[in-house]
């Protein structure tokens, strides 16, 4: 046998199925095996793989072995002169493992290669020497180089260099274990080779996300493997503490970054109408409040004033002020929400503190107004974030045979993504006459220019992986979003960068993670809670733990907890991530389930979130509050 494709798949079932289907037409002319070592997966992978590949071998581990393991499992159970090791978020093009057998049996000495990569963009990698060194495009694009590092993502070797210098090390559980074995293949006699003559599509990181603080530590912490493991006592202690030093200031700028970006806009709005109010307060003091002389004290100054922005800014918050895109209707509430609850507890306060209704309703008034002004501006600057409407409206073009495009037209219709055009370009000179048909694919770079066209779906049962790889490279120049709509599949994937999480069309789920729910489940916490508090002496004859009620209602109210949330189980790490809850869906029922039932149950509550769920729950469980 000649090769050996091992893909090591975790929760990327759409992933995984794109990646297949390339591999499935890769091995086509050559005498291959292909191994799906799946690292116990909760998202319907192994069904995709037995139901849609069965010329897979399929490897079912019953936990997340780990990226090095879960490969041994496979290759030491392989046939192949040669052993791919790929990933699963990854697109080959047809010809790609002709052509890197043919290089491998020319060049004795090539222990392993790597080729060219795009990301989902269609662009290539970072281009320079110190950011492009893992996946070798700081390289000259198109010439065959040597490469002392070849990426995990596809890592094509011999299988006796493996045989000669040892498999992966399973002290790394994921990261470093590609750069640990390119480095013994080196040390074994062998040469890494950079083959550009090929290329793949690497969406990168949709098994992990690159910016989290646990990318950060598992990626460091191989780092610290490989020094302790390849140099000498004193320079692995000096790298190992630098490689610690790095891994406390990489999560400070994370931690750092990510506050920023989540304080930035209320601190410009806080600051808009802090100025807004400043003049407002100076021009009541003079004209109405303190006609004679006089002037407003210190603690309005310097506490009620910012109280009331404070209580605005939260009001917005909860309201999704903040939500994008910006929604003209959420801010009339928020507006209106802000006067009632503050003109509220401006009735509470002692009569020393009660300085003035008309600033708190002008406030009000001129806090919406400089939020609309705002984003009024975001707009003419054609932020996309700052669109209004319900959502941003892309252009669409969808490319392949008539059918094709009508098929992959319909899905969208399904999926809550909002389009304002969606055109057809066919490939071929014979198409199905249709209202929506622009033009042959000759016609492309024409129709993106007149139709001002944002994304563009690529259909694979029609154009082969080397045409969406050709095209993506060409016209990436007019910096489009790129989508593949794989054949038989009811979805369309694609990414924008290497940083982000590649972006889904599918069928609309009302999960628990959108921002609208969860503001909605906060907003009912706190309204229950007050509440509760309200009706405590009821609530206490007929609750189990007195005090334990009172301290939940304070857990809630405060933040800490939220009423509903996962029944407790072994894989919650894989769903949406809630506070801890004092009740869960099965609080009511007492009989035992098993850890797969408890899993499925809490996916369910959190895949289809609705508020009337945790009413539901409870008002069924009231003696179970404490």
């Amino acid at each position: 046998m000649k090769l050996s494709v091992i893909i090591v798949n975790y929760n990327v079932k759409h992933f995984l199925e794109q990646c297949l289907q390339s591999v499935h037409k890769a091995i086509k002319n050559i005498d291959a095996e292909v191994f799906v070592v799946d690292n116990n997966s909760v998202d319907q992978s192994v069904e995709l793989v037995k139901d849609k590949f069965p010329f897979v071998k399929l490897i079912i581990n019953k936990e997340n072995t780990g990226f090095s393991v879960a490969n041994n499992q496979a290759i030491k159970v392989s046939k192949g002169e040669y052993v791919l090791l790929l990933n699963p978020d990854t697109i080959v093009e047809e010809d790609t493992f002709e052509k890197c057998i043919s290089f491998m049996d020319s060049k004795p000495n090539a222990g392993a290669i790597g080729v060219k990569m795009v990301d989902g963009k269609g662009k290539l990698f970072p281009k320079s020497k110190r950011f492009g060194a893992y996946h070798l495009s700081y390289l000259p694009e198109n010439e065959v180089n040597e490469a002392d590092i070849l990426a995990g993502a596809y890592m094509f070797m011999r299988k006796e260099a493996l045989d000669k210098v040892g498999l992966l090390d399973e002290t790394f559980f994921m990261y470093g274990e590609d750069i640990d074995l390119s480095y013994r293949i080196i040390q074994g006699g062998y040469k890494n080779y950079y083959f550009p003559e090929t290329r793949i599509i690497h969406y990168k990181g949709e098994s992990t996300k690159k910016g989290s603080l646990n990318y950060v530590f598992l990626f460091y912490k191989a780092m610290i493997i490989f020094a302790k493991k390849h140099f000498s006592g004193s320079n692995a202690l000096v790298f190992t503490l630098l490689i610690n030093l790095a891994i406390y200031l990489r999560a400070f700028i994370s931690l750092t970054r990510r506050l920023i970006n989540k304080i930035a806009l209320p601190l410009f709005d806080y600051g808009l109408i802090l100025i807004g109010m400043i003049y407002l307060t100076n021009y009541w003091e003079i004209n109405h409040r303190y006609v004679e002389g006089g002037s407003y004290p210190n603690v309005y100054w310097q506490a009620l004033m910012p109280s009331y922005i404070f209580v605005w800014l939260g009001i917005y918050k909860l309201c999704g002020v903040y939500d994008t895109p910006f929604k003209l209707p959420k801010l009339v509430r928020g507006t209106l929400y802000g006067l009632i609850s503050l003109i509220a507890v401006y009735g509470l306060l002692p009569e020393a503190y009660r300085f003035s209704r008309a600033l708190i309703l002008l406030g009000s008034i001129g806090a919406g107004l400089s939020i609309l002004a705002s984003r009024s501006i975001f707009k003419l600057l054609k932020l996309k974030s700052f669109q209004w409407g319900e959502q941003f409206h892309k252009r669409f073009l969808i490319i392949g045979s008539s059918e094709e495009c009508m098929r992959v037209y319909e899905l969208l219709k399904k999926t809550e993504i909002k389009s304002s055009f969606i055109g057809f370009i066919h490939q071929g000179d014979s198409h199905k006459p249709d209202e929506r048909y622009v033009g042959e694919i000759s016609q492309l770079d024409e129709a993106i220019n007149l139709y001002s066209i944002d994304e563009l779906i690529f259909c694979s049962k029609t154009l082969s992986a080397q045409e969406i790889i050709s095209h993506m490279s060409v016209i990436d120049r007019h910096n489009l979003d790129f989508k593949i709509a794989p054949e038989e599949s009811m979805y369309v994937i694609g990414s924008n960068s290497i940083n982000t999480q590649g972006e889904l069309y599918a069928f609309e789920v009302n999960g628990i993670n959108k921002p609208e729910n969860i503001r909605n489940k906060r907003v009912f916490d706190i309204i229950s809670s007050l509440v509760m508090l309200i009706i405590f002496p009821i609530l206490a004859i007929i609750s189990k733990s007195f005090l334990g009620l009172l301290k939940n209602i304070l857990l809630v109210l405060l933040g800490f907890k939220s009423w509903v949330s996962y029944h407790k189980s072994d894989k919650n790490d894989l769903l949406p991530k809630i506070k801890e809850g004092v009740l869960n869906p099965l609080s009511h029922l007492s009989s035992k389930h098993s850890q797969l039932t408890l899993f499925n149950l809490n996916m369910l509550y959190a895949k289809e979130y609705q508020l009337q769920n945790d009413l539901d729950i409870v008002l069924k469980n009231l003696n179970r509050l404490g």
